[in-house]
């Protein structure tokens, strides 16, 4: 009875490490109106998986700001994402009536790559909520950076030609 416990234990402890040794966990963020804002540094080769950006109250819309390091010709920043309200009950309503609310907004994505300086400022009266990734981009499937040119195959001119198709050989039986 002792070495079974101890077999499903030693197993409990290797999975669980498998899972944080493997695991690339999204991250949560609560930002309220007297929070500092949000920095997320985005390095080169590593590239940030915002995947919910939400806002309660507030009049104004939280924004995701990036701002690209490291690159001399682009400059500046620029807003790439605007938190999804989930308060329908403030604002203007589509329709009229004592039951009626806002349509639910769509839930956007967005992908940065770095390097890059991600800022979420907050804002008054609102309560921000973001879930984000940061992952490596090297050896990161779908090539690996490297860049492939495909030229079309030129068509062929004169007269087609046919090719015969090879024939199999019966096997003789006994």
């Amino acid at each position: 009875m002792k070495t079974l416990a101890v077999r499903c234990g030693i197993t409990l402890i290797v999975l669980a490490a498998a899972n944080l040794a493997f695991a690339n966990p999204f991250k949560s963020r609560i930002i309220t109106g007297t929070s500092s804002p949000l920095v997320i540094t985005v390095p080169d080769d590593h590239f940030l998986k915002i995947t919910n950006f939400s806002q309660e109250g507030g009049t104004d819309r939280g924004v995701v700001s990036v701002k690209l390091t490291g690159d001399t010709e682009n400059t500046g920043t620029a807003n790439v994402l605007t938190a999804t309200r989930i308060d329908l009950s403030t604002g203007a309503s589509l329709s009229t009536g004592a039951s009626s609310q806002n349509s639910p907004e769509i839930v956007n994505r967005v992908i940065i790559a770095g390097p890059a300086q991600v800022t979420i400022a907050p804002i008054t009266g609102a309560t921000l909520f973001i879930s984000y990734r940061k992952e490596s981009n090297e050896g990161g499937g779908g090539g690996g950076g490297n860049i492939v040119f495909v030229t079309p195959t030129p068509a062929p001119t004169g007269t087609p030609s046919i090719t015969p198709l090879p024939t199999i050989t019966p096997f003789p039986t006994p």
